[in-house]
């Protein structure tokens, strides 16, 4: 059985402590952003990043080996607090940054990088899923901004941008809605081009998962 600790996998760390970054990042574009629509789209994915860090909190709370430690003392109230839909607390967030140093300290740059080369699926897996925030959020912005100022856009606050956006990177492409603007078509063909990259990788990391013969186990 795997002992528990409070660090888990190299991956899921990076993977939490970008998404904290990013989520952080939001918390000060939203003090300049004067546009209830474009300030709308860092909103919804505040609280999308608000419902993950909330089962990040929860999956240290049950693997901790003293829950009480991990909430006191490894600033477990900071991750639950920094979790709540309440912009006054988001800034504890900044707190997963300080374990993210700790693992830095603790494996060293170099062990974290030669983990990372010889995990390629599990390094791809979390590339593929940064990116596909990261487009969802800032192509959503992006295309907002470009259709803003045309009367006859249908893109036109931040729920018709993130739909559009999500259903592009899928590659579903309802055509419910669509930029009418130039700038809108040039954003809108490189999220195209960007989500039949992460689509065509993530079809390529399951069938891997999947159809990839099972190394056995040492006796």
């Amino acid at each position: 059985m795997a002992q528990k600790t409070e660090l888990k996998s190299l991956g899921y760390e990076i993977f939490i402590a970008v998404l904290s970054v990013i989520s952080i990042f939001n918390l000060i574009v939203n003090l300049f952003v004067k546009d209830p629509d474009l300030y709308n789209v860092f909103i919804i994915m505040n609280s999308i990043y608000s419902i993950i860090f909330l089962g990040d909190f929860t999956y240290r709370l049950l693997t901790a080996p003293s829950k009480s430690n991990y909430f006191f003392r490894q600033f477990g109230w900071a991750d639950l607090l920094a979790s709540l839909p309440f912009e006054q607390t988001k800034i504890l967030r900044v707190f997963r940054l300080v374990r993210v140093y700790r693992l830095m300290r603790k494996v060293g740059p170099k062990t974290i990088l030669d983990t990372l080369v010889k995990d390629r699926a599990g390094s791809a897996l979390i590339v593929l899923l940064l990116m596909g925030f990261f487009v969802l959020e800032f192509g959503s912005f992006a295309i907002l901004k470009a259709e803003q100022g045309n009367p006859d856009a249908n893109i036109k606050n931040a729920s018709d941008a993130i739909w559009y956006t999500m259903v592009t990177i899928s590659t579903v492409g309802y055509g419910d809605r669509f930029p009418t603007t130039d700038w809108g078509r040039i954003i809108g063909g490189l999220i195209i081009i960007v989500g039949v990259g992460i689509f065509g990788t993530f079809t390529g990391y399951l069938a891997n998962l999947f159809l990839s013969p099972q190394k056995k186990e040492d006796a």
